[in-house]
């Protein structure tokens, strides 16, 4: 197992804060201008939740990294009020050594201590983590490999991985047609990114695709939802 303590820069923010990079795909793990707002705006609002919450909802995600995307949709979760635990699946490749994630974190709310919570149940290994509020599964290994052994079906998908110029096998067809296989009838997705050759592969695959308002910077991303 790899992980990303020798592939990690770290960048200032607007704020001061630590923001990691990683050099291997020459990308920050989430926005210089404000992390918790482009999930906010990216993934929940790209996936509309959380109107869409319910008991059992599962979400699945293509990038871990430092598990923000994690934390925001638990504390919505929690902030909305659903009874039994948020299903969290995640796929990552190099997962985050412990002491980078603790630093990345800093930049972060406490999200009612839950930011600590993950924290220290992160080792690094991935895994099941039993958290109040929470069953999240950090599935560690290549997602062309991992995903399609997956038994679960997602209600909505939160496609994180680095810049597709950058990352391009977190973004091919044959990934896109396992996210949708592994979607539930009328299940999203939702990312940052509006490259063309996602958004066929999306389409490709059998979900409805739309280019809309990007985060920040980002003139445009993609929103895709699976008929029933």
């Amino acid at each position: 197992m790899q992980n990303q303590t020798d592939q990690i820069e770290w960048r200032t923010d607007h704020a001061a804060r630590s923001v990691p990079l990683s050099t291997r795909f020459d990308d920050p793990f989430f926005s210089l201008e404000d992390g918790v707002a482009e999930t906010e705006h990216v993934f929940l609002g790209g996936n509309d939740l959380p109107a869409r919450f319910c008991e059992g909802f599962d979400i699945a995600e293509l990038g871990f990294g430092t598990g923000l995307n994690l934390l925001v949709a638990w504390d919505a979760w929690q902030r909305a009020v659903q009874s039994g635990p948020l299903r969290f699946t995640s796929f990552e490749a190099y997962p985050m050594a412990p002491a980078d994630m603790r630093r990345a974190h800093q930049a972060f709310p406490e999200f009612d201590g839950k930011r600590d919570q993950l924290s220290e149940a992160w080792t690094g290994a991935g895994g099941i983590l039993e958290l109040p509020g929470l069953r999240a599964n950090i599935i560690i290994g290549d997602a062309r490999e991992t995903l399609p052994l997956w038994e679960g079906r997602a209600d909505a998908w939160f496609l994180d991985g680095f810049s597709p110029a950058k990352n391009p096998e977190l973004w091919s067809p044959a990934l896109m047609q396992q996210v949708a296989h592994h979607t539930a009838p009328q299940g999203t997705a939702a990312t940052y990114t509006a490259a063309g050759h996602v958004r066929r592969g999306l389409s490709d695959a059998g979900f409805t695709v739309s280019r809309t308002q990007g985060y920040g910077r980002k003139r445009h991303m993609t929103r895709a939802v699976l008929p029933a």
